[in-house]
């Protein structure tokens, strides 16, 4: 959802990156800063091959909370366009689950109001992670987040 230059939304389809730092690119931007939050490749302590995450959200309030956190970024940095982006559903190995862009007209602003963004979104949405690995089994991620 397009709202106030900024794209911020939950996606059940893969994230397309090419097509976020496009959106989030700007004219008068100097940077665009991108932080890609992807699905890493792990061995747990019982010797379990992590082969997914699947996310869950409570959408409505999920998506109000990122506004919001964009909303908060725009008061403290010159932010000209931002995408915050997360996946719910299975995201294999390797596969983003959640993509930050922000263009500003300098790059400490940029990368400043990038981490702002991302640290806020997993301490705050209403976003939890479930771990699925190759035996079949799965193990719901203990806190608050994506």
């Amino acid at each position: 959802m397009e709202q106030n230059g900024d794209r911020v939304e939950l996606r059940d389809d893969p994230l397309d990156i090419a097509a976020a730092i496009e959106f989030a690119s700007d004219p008068k931007g100097g940077a665009v800063a991108v932080f890609l939050g992807t699905t890493r490749a792990e061995i747990d302590s019982r010797g379990r091959e992590l082969v997914a995450l699947d996310y869950e959200a409570y959408r409505e309030m999920a998506e109000a909370q990122m506004r919001r956190l964009a909303d908060e970024a725009r008061k403290s940095w010159k932010i000209l366009r931002l995408a915050l982006l997360h996946r719910v559903g299975r995201v294999n190995v390797k596969e983003p689950s959640v993509l930050v862009a922000v263009s500003t007209p300098h790059r400490a602003d940029a990368f400043a109001a990038c981490k702002f963004l991302i640290d806020q979104l997993k301490a705050e949405a209403t976003i939890w992670k479930k771990e699925v690995w190759a035996d079949g089994s799965s193990t719901w991620v203990d806190g608050h987040g994506g």
